[in-house]
């Protein structure tokens, strides 16, 4: 019965989609561009997985990012998402296809349903990795050499070192990957790849249909900071929700928004939606402006890639002047007004 899709240990690189109103979600679109780069690593094909109704033409989208197998699982019952039909597709699945890497969003889906699938196959699983790259690993104790593993590289520590940790002998190597840390990049918008439709009875069991949801409400945030071409970011260095007020002016001046790190929303000086770092929104915007901020690693991984970099400190030594591109030596509330100053005078 199991080889009625004839797929068997395919040993390829799979990315599960999440999929909803008629869109891809970006992170999706964003792992299946790094997933393609490890792919071509391995010198296998790189597959999609979606779950879901009304899945017609899903693979439009899917294609372009260099997709060369899209399983597909229809059925009004795994719309919206609920964790155990989910989880009983990917299990049964990769137990036929065994892939040897597995990637999915660090999203509300993906921390939910990524544990429930990594503990059925006894496969481990990375949260909220940074960076993704193939390697080979010695084991210290046994002297065994491992060629061609995964490398998930993420902070560790409280952000005070950065650990690469390996799977080398569970399969599939899972991580997830919060949205806007990998880049989205389309590979060719006239790539092909196939499509293979799966019945839905043949992988869940109808009691796993326990959970039926009859109504949602999906609130969506008014702050968009991950497309914001300008940010004004502020630190625990600001002091105090008064001095983030200063750093709301400049970006009204600037047409920017405001940023934090995750130390200043701990302590009450901005809402988490304005989090940057490991922990909140990774952004690349054309300019990123530092206030009283020391640069710790969680926080840096969720601002490195920006164009230009300017950091105001009173510390000439802080970490994050490292990465900078211009460094304002001071106290923010003495440099800040000048600059808004500034702006307004030649904004006109």
């Amino acid at each position: 019965m199991e080889n009625q899709y004839n797929i068997v240990n395919q040993n390829n690189v799979i990315v599960y989609c999440e999929y909803d109103d008629g869109k891809v979600a970006d992170v999706s679109l964003e792992l299946l561009t790094k997933g393609r780069q490890l792919a071509d690593k391995l010198g296998v094909k790189l597959e999609a997985l979606v779950i879901g109704d009304k899945l017609e033409g899903i693979e439009k989208q899917l294609y372009p990012y260099g997709t060369d197998m899209v399983y597909k699982v229809e059925d009004p019952r795994l719309y919206p998402y609920t964790s155990n039909p989910h989880a009983a597709v990917l299990i049964k699945l990769f137990k036929m296809t065994k892939p040897q890497i597995c990637l999915m969003g660090a999203t509300c889906i993906g921390r939910d349903l990524g544990p429930r699938v990594s503990s059925a196959l006894h496969s481990g699983l990375t949260a909220d990795c940074t960076s993704l790259e193939i390697g080979d690993h010695k084991d210290p104790k046994t002297g065994t050499e491992y060629k061609n593993l995964l490398y998930q590289i993420r902070p560790a520590f409280g952000g005070n070192i950065v650990a690469t940790i390996v799977n080398p002998e569970c399969r599939p190597q899972m991580a997830t990957v919060r949205e806007g840390v990998m880049k989205k990049q389309v590979l060719d918008p006239e790539y092909k790849g196939e499509v293979m439709p799966l019945h839905a009875d043949f992988f869940v069991d109808p009691s796993e249909y326990v959970v039926e949801i009859l109504d949602r409400h999906i609130a969506k945030s008014k702050i968009n900071i991950k497309n914001a071409p300008i940010i004004v970011a502020g630190g625990y260095g600001i002091g105090s929700k008064e001095g983030f007020d200063m750093l709301f002016e400049l970006a009204n001046v600037l047409g920017a928004e405001v940023g934090a790190t995750r130390a200043a929303v701990d302590a009450g000086y901005a809402e988490h939606a304005r989090q940057i770092g490991q922990t909140g929104v990774t952004v690349r915007p054309k300019l990123y402006i530092a206030c009283g901020i020391s640069g710790q690693i969680q926080h840096i991984a969720g601002m490195k890639e920006s164009a230009i970099i300017i950091s105001i400190n009173n510390d000439p030594n802080a970490p994050i002047n490292s990465i900078a591109d211009y460094v304002i030596t001071g106290n923010y509330e003495e440099i800040v007004p000048k600059l808004i100053k500034y702006y307004k005078k030649n904004s006109k």
